[in-house]
């Protein structure tokens, strides 16, 4: 497998596919046509050199990675609007008179603002608050013991959310695109042709998901907090607490980038082990596409990456990749691929 150094999201109908300082979004319109809309995007991280170096580019990364994903979601979303809601709100009414030709880029931050704000408290002050009860009622005295109670709750909230949202009709005809999205990257990076047939053959599952990186950042919350809550005084008080939490979310999330950027170029024992959470819970949030999906997913990848130019440079790698494969042991089949073929 190699590396194309090409990602991407499902949208609404649609998926986006980011290629450096590219990226499309292919949305199936009600009339069932397929639009390619291709704009520049701007890297955060190559602005200044500081922001290129290792644990800092992850998280203007995930932030230049955010707002592009709420761009597109919302552009993909216009195709499916009623008529009689594409009169005004009166709250779009009054933004556009105040911010007038910045009235977009003001709405665009404001709910990146509301998702963050939004993931924080479920995800951060929420398992606090609860192990804070937990701590009374079960009389925990030991600051690691709760940090690691904190964590699990947090895993669970995780989950429990994840599960949730997969069983919501609209959602899942998102992770049906989700899957096409992963399908068409893996097809790329296996050496084969972009074609239905060969993408429909391919996994859904991708070590570089989002999902394996908000995985990632549920463990490596864990040692953060666990770390910090042996050198913290315990006569600390509750704000104080939330607020070291808040301040340790960049850290996390440059953490993980880093360990998501390695998992995801590298392959040994140890990754492919701690990248097994994140690929489980993929068979949640990607569901097996439709051809039709799988479409939307090939135009949305041509018009930002030459597929056929990656596989004539790296043909000699897929050929000794083909050689490795053909001499390793029927057992040693990963166990999502087993779980591709029962499908099938």
């Amino acid at each position: 497998m190699k590396p194309s150094g090409i990602g991407g999201q499902a949208v609404l109908e649609g998926i986006m596919m980011r290629n450096k300082d590219k990226y499309s979004v292919a949305v199936r319109k009600p009339d069932k046509e397929i639009v390619v809309d291709v704009k520049n995007c701007k890297d955060t991280s190559k602005r200044l050199k500081i922001f290129r170096m290792p644990f800092i580019r992850g998280v203007f990364s995930f932030v230049d990675s955010l707002v592009i994903g709420i761009k597109t979601l919302t552009y993909s979303a216009e195709f499916y609007e009623d008529e009689e809601e594409t009169n005004d709100l009166p709250v779009d009414k009054v933004t556009r008179s105040i911010f007038k030709e910045k009235a977009e880029s003001f709405l665009m931050g404001l709910t990146v603002c509301i998702s963050v704000l939004f993931s924080v408290l479920l995800f951060i002050v929420l398992p606090y608050g609860i192990s804070e009860l937990l701590k009374n009622v079960m009389n925990i005295r030991s600051n690691t013991v709760l940090a690691v109670v904190e964590g699990v709750l947090r895993i669970l909230i995780f989950l429990i959310y994840m599960v949730l949202i997969s069983k919501m009709k609209d959602i899942q005809r998102t992770f049906m695109y989700h899957g096409a999205e992963h399908k068409c990257i893996n097809c790329i990076e296996n050496g084969f042709e972009l074609n239905v047939e060969n993408v429909r053959m391919s996994s859904r599952i991708h070590k570089r998901c989002g999902t394996s990186f908000l995985f990632f950042v549920m463990f490596v919350s864990i040692v953060c907090f666990i770390a910090v809550s042996a050198i913290m005084p315990k006569d600390v008080n509750v704000f104080v607490k939330v607020i070291v939490r808040l301040l340790l979310v960049p850290v996390i999330a440059g953490i993980s980038y880093e360990i998501l950027r390695a998992a995801g170029k590298y392959q040994n024992a140890f990754l492919n082990i701690i990248s097994k959470p994140g690929m489980w819970m993929q068979k949640f949030t990607t569901k097996e596409p439709d051809d039709s999906m799988i479409e939307v997913g090939i135009k949305a990848v041509e018009a930002v990456f030459d597929w056929k130019q990656f596989l004539e440079e790296n043909k000699t790698d897929f050929a000794k990749d083909t050689d490795t494969d053909s001499n390793e042991e029927d057992d040693d089949v990963d166990i999502f691929q087993i779980d591709e073929i029962k499908e099938r």
